[in-house]
């Protein structure tokens, strides 16, 4: 991680591209009630708090794999984990606060675990969190129906600006994992449906994060531009995909209208390419 670090400092990119490594919730030793967490015994001093000191010097984050579907023992804490719970939610007797959601709860211990060794201004991202969307009969929770609450939940809350009751009023950079399933990964069947698509870029289910392309489709072609190759029987038809569809709609936008990279934007859900997407005989210059 220094020498990465190094390497970025050479090349002047080091304010942009940050250095730091994921971890899963097995750095705990202790994770409940969230105020009382701590890092694993000797782990802690010879790999935590090195890490911590390269965090902090470097104004990166310490990343961790938050899942509270592997919390889940009984249907009892599945409220709890999908984001359900009322304002009463559980109580962490060490600070009186009060917890509604099983993810702030996660990332509070790991914020708690982190002020313990001195490290509490370091800033935490998500890494990994998901939602496997079957699993065995016994394994609670594994659902499309409940993946696609999870995922929607997760992702508002933690963009919404509130925070946690340890860390409030911020949002938090967060990934979904993951983009396809891994039939060939081990372990139970929840661990290979934690996809949100099929090969053919299909959603499995709704996980609410394709509004923006379809809003982007409704705009172009809802303002007279010629959409005609997308539509049923078009040469740019298939795949028969809102991401496919998306991506002709809008760099026909942005051809059309100076070619400015403001005019890809779409909001943050497009970026300018040097990469021709062209196949076939669908031609997207």
């Amino acid at each position: 991680m220094q020498n990465l670090h190094t390497a970025l400092l050479a090349t002047s990119l080091h304010r942009r591209i940050k250095v730091s490594a994921a971890h899963s919730l097995g750095v705990l030793a202790v994770s409940t009630p969230p105020s009382a967490a701590r890092f694993r015994e000797g782990y802690d001093a010879a790999v935590v708090k090195p890490l911590l000191a390269f965090l902090r010097a470097t104004g990166a984050p310490f990343m961790v794999n938050a899942y509270p579907f592997y919390g889940l023992t009984s249907d009892a804490g599945l409220d709890f984990a999908l984001f359900r719970v009322s304002a009463e939610g559980v109580t962490d007797a060490g600070t009186g606060l009060v917890y509604t959601n099983a993810l702030d709860a996660q990332l509070d211990a790991v914020h708690s675990a982190m002020k313990r060794l001195g490290f509490g201004d370091v800033d935490v991202v998500v890494a990994e969190t998901g939602w496997p969307w079957a699993g065995e009969d016994w394994e609670v929770g594994a659902g499309a129906d409940h993946a696609g609450d999870y995922n929607r939940n997760a992702i508002r809350h933690l963009g919404s600006g509130v925070g946690t009751p340890l860390m409030p009023n911020r949002t938090f950079e967060v990934s979904i994992f993951s983009l396809f399933d891994e039939n060939l990964k081990p372990g139970p069947m929840s661990e290979h449906h934690f996809g949100l698509f099929h090969a053919d870029m299909t959603p499995i289910y709704d996980a609410g994060i394709l509004t923006a392309p379809e809003e982007n489709i409704d705009f172009v072609c809802g303002g007279g531009m010629d959409c005609g190759p997308i539509r049923p029987g078009g040469r740019c038809y298939e795949p028969d995909t809102v991401q496919a569809h998306a991506a002709y709609a809008m760099n026909l936008y942005f051809r059309s209208n100076g070619q400015h990279a403001f005019d890809c934007d779409f909001g943050r859900t497009g970026v300018v390419t040097t990469v021709d997407p062209s196949f076939g005989s669908c031609n997207f210059t």
